[in-house]
């Protein structure tokens, strides 16, 4: 059973590319691992991901639906661009506005550290990715007890970033899930819209059977540039996706 425990993130100790910095950062709930060309400010990180949670927390502090509602609903026009941004991808993907909190704050970030001249960003955040990068990299598949897991590799090609990745599961880790799916993996050019998307696409399946219906709703969201999701040992793949063994 899923659990709504924190799981440390073990797969983080897994690889890392040659030539790179990698740091952690955690903010209460918002745990990130930063890898950069250069070395990255500890300070400077910590202190924009306490921006992007204050104006968060602040609009939730006048409307706690924006926390607690699984549909999209309206912002005011005067909202935080981040707010604005997990509204908007929320009402794309029919899911309520916090499915997108992880993939925005990683590319609002990445967006920050993109204009400080890093030329390869990776920030990930509990499974969601953003990626701007000057050369190829591999981004593993974890999908729990599937005989998949660990077997799969999507390709990224420098010219496909800025990039999102994001991956649900209703089997692993603490998100909130209805469905049953080891692993919805969704790519975007926008890190929230894939990170909404794989939310709602995971909450369709149920069984394999669910694949096709899924697989239709991800095709029908503007923006989407691919997806793999995994259900026990069975699969399907969409779109702009590069597979590796």
């Amino acid at each position: 059973m899923k659990s709504n425990k924190y799981q440390k993130r073990f797969y983080r100790h897994w690889v890392f590319p040659k030539g790179i910095h990698q740091v952690q950062v955690a903010v209460q709930e918002t745990d990130l691992q930063v890898i950069t060309d250069k070395p990255a400010d500890k300070q400077y990180l910590l202190e924009r991901i306490r921006l992007y949670r204050r104006q968060i927390e602040s609009y939730i502090s006048k409307d706690r639906k924006f926390l607690t509602s699984l549909k999209p609903i309206a912002v005011e026009l005067t909202a935080a661009p981040i707010v604005k941004e997990m509204a908007e991808v929320a009402r794309r993907a029919g899911v309520g506005p916090m499915a997108a909190v992880a993939g925005a704050i990683a590319q609002f970030l990445g967006r920050d550290l993109a204009r400080k001249g890093f030329k390869y960003i990776v920030i990930e955040n509990g499974g969601d990715i953003y990626l701007k990068i000057n050369r190829r990299a591999k981004i593993g598949l974890y999908a729990g007890k599937s005989k998949l897991s660990g077997k799969l590799f999507l390709k990224i090609k420098p010219g496909d970033t800025p990039l999102g990745v994001c991956t649900s599961s209703g089997t692993i880790g603490h998100s909130l899930s209805f469905g049953s799916a080891d692993s919805v993996v969704i790519l975007a050019k926008n890190t929230p819209l894939a990170d909404a998307v794989a939310t709602a696409a995971g909450n369709i399946v149920n069984s394999k059977i669910d694949l096709p219906k899924a697989l239709d709703f991800v095709r029908s969201v503007r923006g989407i540039a691919g997806c793999l999701i995994v259900i026990k040992d069975d699969f399907v793949v969409w779109g702009n996706v590069e597979l590796a063994g």
